[in-house]
């Protein structure tokens, strides 16, 4: 499990505007997705959402449009393990061994469902 802290936020909003996607935290009562508005590409996060929360759905979102080939990035850059995904196969976010916390074998088999 990664460290989900602020810079690592940062790193994951960089990289989507770096590939032409505007970022932004919106109220309301929805889930966190992209779209394309008038040509325009936009991501939209719910604004009430915790930081864990708004870091997974962006690593979801990226991995999305890494997989549907709309951007092309090295996931290594954000510190995700597995920079290449192949779109055949659904990919589990796994995080580089230096963004990880220290955790009980018992503690990572739970899935907290």
């Amino acid at each position: 499990m990664a460290k989900f802290t602020p810079a690592f936020l940062k790193k994951l909003e960089e990289l989507l505007k770096e590939q032409g996607y505007d970022v932004r935290y919106e109220k309301g009562n929805f889930k966190s997705g992209f779209c394309v508005l008038e040509d325009k590409k936009v991501v939209v996060i719910n604004k009430f959402s915790t930081l864990e929360s708004r870091i997974q759905a962006l690593t979801e979102i990226i991995i999305s449009l890494t997989k549907g080939g709309q951007i092309s990035t090295d996931l290594r850059s954000v510190g995700l393990k597995n920079p290449m995904v192949d779109p055949t196969h659904d990919a589990e976010i796994d995080f580089d061994a230096t963004e990880s916390t220290d955790v009980s074998a018992e503690e990572s088999s739970n899935t907290g469902e």
